[in-house]
């Protein structure tokens, strides 16, 4: 089912990359004050995550996803799961994010695999990985929460474990938990790999959770290669359950002057409306 009364795709700016330069309390306020009705929100530490609730409920924004603790991001930290010495880290996290997003109403965490590290092999990471992320998985389920699993560009983030959303939904595959999903990042996917419809197509029984931003600059849709008006309209065909995260740097000014995409997407002839309501009601448009 999609959100209570959403007629068409929800839109979730992600308030660690709009208004960054901004206290979280006031990130939460331009969001609202921009007409948004969803946010989505990367780890942002344990102080300032016990105030999410408060800020949900204050400017009615749903938290649409939160990641779990990724590290030092700006050390290069890019997620703990698969860091045999950072397991205690990682799982002294799990249930405080966990009781924050539910909190917020937030069913939807995404948990960061990590980088490569030559002191390990591929194979034991991978499997430290599993086993985290299983781990985190079944405290998740009894909270009524699902695990995203992301794959992301090693030319941004260096030699991430998975890079392709083939080498996501195996891992996804592997953990073997219903509740473990897999998270859509349309600028990394077309940056390692292309062809964003067909591979939603190909992979959309698993992925619960989307992203966007343009290629090149991770800027916002329309000042890139993507034909983000094709690929958004393919999501509603698709009867798209979730938020569209914008997690993307604004190419200029403030984050509200990076809003006129959106303005032209929702304001798209009626027709173009009724025949996407039209398909989504068609058996072959269903979700798997």
């Amino acid at each position: 089912m999609r959100w209570p009364g959403q007629l068409a795709l929800l839109f979730a700016p992600n308030l660690s990359m709009l208004w960054a330069d901004l206290p979280l309390a006031d990130r939460f306020e331009r969001a609202a004050r921009a007409g948004f009705g969803a946010v989505e929100l990367w780890w942002p530490g344990t102080e300032a995550a016990e105030s999410l609730p408060g800020l949900t409920s204050r400017w009615n924004l749903r938290l649409a996803l939160l990641n779990f603790d990724t590290g030092d991001m700006a050390a290069g930290d890019r997620g703990l799961a698969a860091d045999l010495r950072r397991q205690e880290q990682l799982r002294a996290n799990v249930p405080a994010a966990l009781r924050i997003a539910r909190s917020c109403g937030c069913e939807r965490l995404n948990l960061p695999v990590g980088l490569r590290q030559r002191r390990y092999s591929r194979t034991a990471q991978l499997a430290c990985a599993r086993d985290n992320v299983a781990w985190a998985a079944d405290q998740a389920a009894q909270a009524g929460c699902e695990v995203m699993i992301e794959a992301l560009n090693p030319m941004d983030n260096g030699p991430y474990l998975l890079t392709t959303t083939a080498a996501a939904a195996t891992f996804v595959r592997e953990v073997a938990r219903p509740n473990v999903r897999l998270q859509y990042d349309a600028y990394h996917m077309q940056r390692t790999e292309g062809n964003i419809t067909a591979t939603l197509d190909e992979y959309w029984h698993l992925i619960s959770h989307v992203q966007i931003a343009d290629v090149p600059g991770r800027h916002e849709p329309g000042t890139g290669e993507i034909n983000y008006q094709f690929v958004l309209d393919h999501l509603d065909r698709k009867g798209y359950q979730g938020a569209v995260g914008l997690e993307y740097l604004p190419s200029a000014g403030r984050a509200e002057d990076s809003f006129g995409w959106l303005d032209d997407y929702r304001k798209r002839p009626a027709a173009t409306h009724e025949f996407i309501s039209q398909q989504r009601h068609k058996p072959e448009s269903r979700r798997q």
